[in-house]
């Protein structure tokens, strides 16, 4: 079996090809004449992990059911989040922040997620600054809906946002060297970069929430749209784990992969920091999330909730979190 793992120029699902990863289950599907086709759309981010979790099924290494085939777009977190929350896709990759303000329309995906142990993203700043200095300045933000500007309003509420897209992904940097913000709260492989670039760390929010909750913090996660339906619901979310597993099981080749990707970036090119960033956002949390990172999630809504941040009760406008198989 040739798992090369190279791009494949029509992205058709290679029905030859079976993979059975370690932990997989229903790998391999009858045929069933006359199955109703049925078409999924996929929107993820441009960043290492999300690309690690979809290439398989991009590219074919996972079989999927007779009829059931999968679209792929991709785009910048801010811009992710607003289609989970107008409904635009059938499964996203969004900010776990996000999703109270899309629960009504999806469920949570138990695989996908990227998971900040101890580590998170960062606040930097040209000069040296405590967290409380950032009360009334501006910080550059990947945006108004993303985990990192939740947290960072739990820890400062006063600061200030500019909202400054991911792409290019020096645009971050950029504002912040030429005085344009204060501070810049870096998401993604940013977060690997800015000393290169000679900011300061400010706090780490995945430090500061495991000082304070002593839980994981749920960066980053996959939903799924409840209007498919109980079966088709399981039969995506069965062949999605078995993508993440088979990048996972392909670490290596992978990172070749990702190498070859133009993000606009050299940096994002650096095999070892494909690697790095790998190992904290694309590893065993992301191919099942387990309790204490479900704990998480909770945590995170029950202390956005009391500092009025979000809607206080499902009454208010949240719907409960639920997860899919």
């Amino acid at each position: 079996m040739d798992h090369g793992l190279g791009p494949r120029a029509d992205h058709a699902p290679r029905r030859g090809r079976r993979y059975r990863g370690a932990g997989t289950s229903g790998y391999t599907y009858p045929m069933s004449i006359g199955a109703a086709p049925k078409s999924i759309s996929l929107a993820y981010s441009v960043d290492a992990d999300d690309a690690f979790m979809f290439h398989a099924l991009r590219e074919g290494f996972v079989a999927t059911p007779p009829g059931l085939t999968f679209t792929h777009r991709r785009g910048d977190t801010a811009a992710l989040n607003q289609m989970a929350i107008a409904g635009e896709a059938d499964v996203v990759a969004i900010s776990a922040g996000a999703y109270p303000s899309c629960a009504d329309r999806y469920l949570l995906l138990p695989h996908g997620a990227s998971v900040g142990r101890g580590f998170g993203p960062v606040v930097v700043a040209r000069e040296p600054l405590a967290p409380a200095d950032l009360a009334g300045r501006r910080v550059g933000i990947p945006g108004l809906t993303t985990t990192a500007w939740l947290v960072l309003r739990l820890i400062v509420p006063g600061a200030v946002p500019v909202p400054i897209p991911i792409v290019p992904f020096a645009r971050i940097f950029d504002a912040v060297e030429s005085g344009e913000v204060d501070a810049a709260l870096v998401i993604h492989e940013g977060r690997l970069l800015y000393p290169e670039r000679g900011l300061k760390l400010v706090v780490d929010l995945g430090v500061w929430w495991q000082e304070q909750v002593g839980l994981p913090l749920p960066l980053g996660v996959n939903v799924i749209r409840r209007g498919l339906g109980p079966d088709l619901v399981r039969e995506v979310s069965d062949v999605l784990r078995r993508s993440i597993r088979f990048a996972l099981d392909h670490k290596p080749q992978m990172v070749e992969v990702l190498i070859r990707e133009d993000r606009g970036e050299r940096a994002l090119a650096d095999p070892k920091l494909i690697d790095h960033y790998l190992g904290l956002y694309a590893n065993a949390d992301t191919a099942e999330m387990p309790a204490d990172a479900r704990r998480g999630v909770d945590a995170l809504f029950a202390r956005a909730r009391a500092a009025h941040l979000l809607p206080p009760d499902p009454a208010g406008g949240v719907a409960k979190v639920e997860w899919a198989p």
